[in-house]
């Protein structure tokens, strides 16, 4: 994460002048969790790791981390929790306040996340053909047993986590680490900087799906079905980013034509030039920079190929 301070303002209506805003370490961190949340890396109920380990994932100090959090906990996104199970707990999913805060950690870099998709596609779908190469009976165990454990989730804290060890299993039974670690950092990268695949309700069912057919290439010992399915189904990921940019992008736009509807109301009878404007995000990105999606789900972004 960098630490220096960066200027992220936006003009003013008028004359594209106005204050300019310094984004902190703290903006920084409070953006990286508001934006996890939204993606439902953490869900609501769920507590946050500590300060310690947010500090560690996040390469930033402690009082950093606390400072960010109190900023979310006055936004209603968090609450303390007392007592031996205590710690910061999740509220709301998406507080109104949240939806600038969810597009500037996204938006500048996503040409950026178009090299990590692919290259994550690249290596998911390697990960299962290999898995079903070399897979034999205690690995088809357990994947099996990973299945139906994920089958069985109910609430949001449970499907992700059985949705990691379902992968994880996969991943042991291709039987390379360096496939693993790869594959881990790629998610850390792609994501709001947290090693954990974002969750929507949404996608339950089709990843499901998924799940069950890759299972079932791997256990058939099915190397291009299984890596064709791998690849499918890790475009979940960009689908879940990108619902979750639309929706920050919707609302900033809302909030910058009340507020330009405000203005025209205080200046009437001065008259104003300027056509119209393209929907913009966090940082003044365009609505059009977000990429789009074939009928599979997959993400296409600026610069990408296909």
């Amino acid at each position: 994460m960098h630490h220096e301070e960066r200027p992220t303002g936006r003009g003013g209506a008028s004359g594209g002048l106005g204050p300019v805003r310094v984004a902190s370490a703290v903006d920084e961190v409070a953006d990286r969790l508001f934006t996890a949340i939204a993606l439902g890396e953490f869900s609501v109920g769920e507590r946050l790791p500590t300060e310690r380990e947010l500090a560690l994932t996040l390469k930033v100090s402690r009082p950093t981390v606390r400072a960010a959090i109190a900023r979310l906990r006055e936004t209603g996104c968090l609450e303390v929790v007392r007592g031996r199970l205590g710690g910061h707990y999740v509220r709301a999913a998406r507080p109104a306040e949240s939806a600038s805060a969810t597009g500037r950690p996204l938006l500048p870099r996503w040409e950026r996340t178009a090299v990590l998709f692919d290259t994550r596609g690249l290596i998911e779908s390697l990960i299962a053909r290999t898995a079903a190469e070399r897979r034999d009976p205690t690995d088809i165990e357990a994947i099996t047993a990973a299945l139906e454990a994920y089958a069985a989730a109910a609430e949001p804290t449970q499907v992700r986590r059985a949705d990691a060890a379902l992968h994880h299993a996969i991943t042991r039974a291709a039987k390379n680490e360096p496939l693993a670690v790869y594959s881990r950092q790629l998610l850390h990268d792609i994501d709001a900087g947290f090693p954990t695949e974002p969750y929507r309700c949404s996608q339950t069912r089709r990843a499901l799906r998924d799940h069950r057919e890759l299972v079932d290439a791997i256990v058939e010992g099915d190397p291009d079905r299984a890596a064709t399915v791998a690849r499918r189904h890790v475009a979940l990921t960009g689908q879940t980013l990108r619902e979750a940019l639309e929706h920050s992008v919707d609302l900033v736009e809302r909030e910058r034509e009340q507020t330009l509807g405000q203005d025209r109301e205080q200046e009437r009878g001065c008259g104003s030039g300027g056509g119209p404007r393209a929907a913009t995000g966090a940082d003044g990105k365009s609505a059009d920079s977000i990429p789009a999606h074939d009928s599979d789900g997959a993400a296409h972004f600026p610069g990408s190929a296909g």
